[in-house]
């Protein structure tokens, strides 16, 4: 008999096989209310990230909390979640081939018929250029007139995409200006390096020196009668910094949804909400011995870039740590001041190292109500995006 997940629903968390990618969705709502009542608090929009979970479901529950849409990271990302009828979508990336441009073209021709907008990062003239070519071939065969909201990607620390601060991004918003199909709507500003500078201060120094370059930025671009619309950025580790800032008027931040132990690593700032673990990998121990155990769950089931996961413990008695056993299983050994090993069969929660690789290795998401224990599940959410890579 072949394992279905759908199967599981209205039972308890117990029948999960593993490994398995589960959700706590007690805790993701909290989670994401805390998140939705932070911008209205802000007076700033929310758009969170969606290449985290890389589900419809999970991005139509943040917009009716609030938010105007999503970002995702590549084109087949959004068309998965226009699929699932998701229709206001920011690619916070540049595309530059023209196979997938055509693509970004019909994209703003599906939403169209349901008010929904896409946009779409920029950081050179070329890209510009051939942004504006797949719009117009896009707007002569399809006979419909639509136009993408562009924004100017400036480096602002992370040293990846984005043309530099100042000058360089003026002759970008210049060019932007002369196609009827691309309308300039403000400067992607994102950080991704400081989300994970450990302490507060050096949160603060990074984000003060991106907030720096916006305005001075945005003050050369509209010294030649263009408006910036929008300044949008920032992530989970840096958000209420860019809120604060009078400067960013969008969020993006997305892993605050599921968290995961590479945030956990970071010293709290007073000044961020708090969130909670929402995303775990079910696994059981398959081997025993005197020093350690072995789980089930090796890397194939977790994403290792931002290191390996933690154990979730339930008391101080049991606390594990993670060891590398390769792809198919898990070096369990007890931590500092724990006086015990779990035995054959038992169940053991992992908090992967880093969200949206790990969502990215599994096919769906079993959404547990009731805690990690006793609970019961009531969803089982597919991973749209998964392996969305073009």
């Amino acid at each position: 008999m072949m394992y279905n997940p759908q199967d599981l629903l209205g039972q308890s968390v117990s029948a999960t096989d593993t490994p398995a990618l589960v959700i706590d969705l007690d805790a993701m709502e909290r989670n994401l209310a805390t998140m939705a009542a932070f911008a209205r608090q802000q007076k700033v929009r929310l758009r969170p990230h969606a290449k985290m979970h890389k589900s419809a479901v999970l991005a139509k529950l943040q917009i009716a909390a609030g938010a105007v849409g999503v970002c995702v990271q590549k084109t087949s990302e959004a068309e998965a979640l226009v699929a699932g009828g998701v229709y206001n979508l920011f690619i916070s990336n540049e595309v530059v081939s023209p196979l997938k441009l055509a693509r970004v073209a019909e994209l703003t021709r599906a939403v169209a018929p349901h008010g929904g907008k896409i946009a779409i990062c920029v950081d050179a003239i070329e890209g510009i250029n051939r942004l504006a070519t797949s719009m117009n071939e896009a707007r002569v065969t399809g006979g419909v007139a639509t136009e993408i909201d562009v924004f100017i990607e400036i480096n602002v620390g992370q040293n990846r995409c984005g043309v530099e601060p100042g000058t360089p991004a003026v002759a970008l918003a210049l060019e932007i200006r002369k196609h009827p199909a691309l309308n300039f709507a403000g400067l992607q500003a994102y950080h991704g390096k400081a989300q994970h500078l450990r302490s507060p201060a050096e949160r603060r120094l990074a984000i003060a020196d991106a907030i720096q370059a916006v305005v001075h930025t945005r003050k050369l671009i509209e010294a030649e009668g263009i408006k910036v619309g929008l300044i949008t950025g920032a992530g989970t580790g840096t958000a209420a910094l860019e809120a604060a800032s009078g400067v960013y008027g969008e969020l993006q931040a997305g892993s605050y949804l599921f968290m995961d132990a590479d945030y956990a690593a970071n010293q709290l700032d007073v000044t961020q909400p708090r969130f909670e673990h929402a995303l775990f990998v079910k696994t059981q121990v398959i081997s025993t011995h005197s020093t350690h155990v072995v789980c089930d769950a090796g890397h194939k089931s977790h994403a290792i870039d931002s290191g390996l996961p933690s154990v979730h413990a339930f008391s101080a008695r049991s606390k594990l740590e993670y060891f590398n056993g390769g792809d198919e299983h898990g070096i369990l050994r007890p931590a500092a001041g724990s006086t015990r090993l779990p035995h054959l069969g038992s169940m053991v929660w992992l908090i992967p190292g880093h969200c949206d690789p790990t969502v990215n290795l599994h096919n769906e998401m079993i959404g547990v109500r009731g805690g990690l224990l006793k609970g019961v599940v009531e969803c089982i959410i597919k991973v749209d995006g998964r392996g969305a890579l073009t």
